[in-house]
């Protein structure tokens, strides 16, 4: 792959974040990482899996009209994927500094891509404010498909909008309840009131589920 200079960028329980230049290009590397505790071929097996599996999601994505980087090269031998760093601020940090005004234009959009995703079968599996790049351009970039899926069952998009919720309320709650209202809206843009109205009820049932795990655990 040559030689270049390489900066660790984020440590992740899946992978690791390089920044690079790769071409004269700013890259970022993901590499996913070997886990001792699972088996060496099942762990080889899943890393080879992710490697292919992600660079397909994020074709997918883009083809469906949400952005995501471009990948430059996927070496499934090192489990690395190559591809475009995208110049831009994380709307986790945007979020609590914009208006509030801009701030549920920002969520309209946000939820109009998940949308697109969701229409064309696509979970995205982590979605947070950290996985979402907003450009000088104004375009949102969705990253980090590595815990996506092809699916278009109401349960796997529940999860997926449950997460965007639970993302919001940990880092966002003074607006979390707005953001995720603006989120909602968008997104029934997209798919449609009456899907947008099955995703909320899938989403309270899995909260109910949550709480049911919780008081037995004794956590609540």
């Amino acid at each position: 792959m040559g030689e270049m200079k390489t900066f660790l960028m984020k440590k992740g329980a899946e992978a690791s974040l390089y920044l690079s230049d790769w071409h004269g290009r700013k890259v970022v590397l993901k590499k996913r990482l070997a886990k001792k505790y699972r088996p060496k071929i099942l762990d080889e097996q899943i890393r080879i899996y992710r490697t292919i599996h992600e660079p397909q999601l994020m074709h997918e994505a883009k083809r469906a009209g949400v952005p995501t980087p471009t990948i430059f090269l996927v070496d499934i031998k090192n489990a690395t994927i190559i591809m475009e760093f995208i110049e831009g601020k994380q709307v986790k940090q945007l979020l609590s500094e914009t208006s509030k005004g801009e701030r549920e234009s920002l969520c309209l959009k946000i939820g109009k891509l998940i949308g697109r995703l969701h229409e064309n079968g696509i979970i995205h599996g982590d979605l947070t404010t950290s996985n979402m790049i907003l450009t000088r351009e104004g375009k949102i970039f969705f990253v980090d498909f590595g815990l996506g899926e092809k699916s278009k069952e109401l349960e796997a998009r529940g999860v997926d909008l449950h997460l965007m919720k639970r993302a919001l309320q940990s880092t966002h709650f003074r607006f979390a309840e707005e953001c995720f209202n603006a989120i909602i809206r968008g997104y029934a843009k997209v798919m449609g009131s009456e899907t947008a109205k099955n995703i909320l009820e899938k989403i309270r049932e899995i909260e109910q589920r949550g709480r049911y795990v919780a008081e037995r655990k004794g956590e609540l």
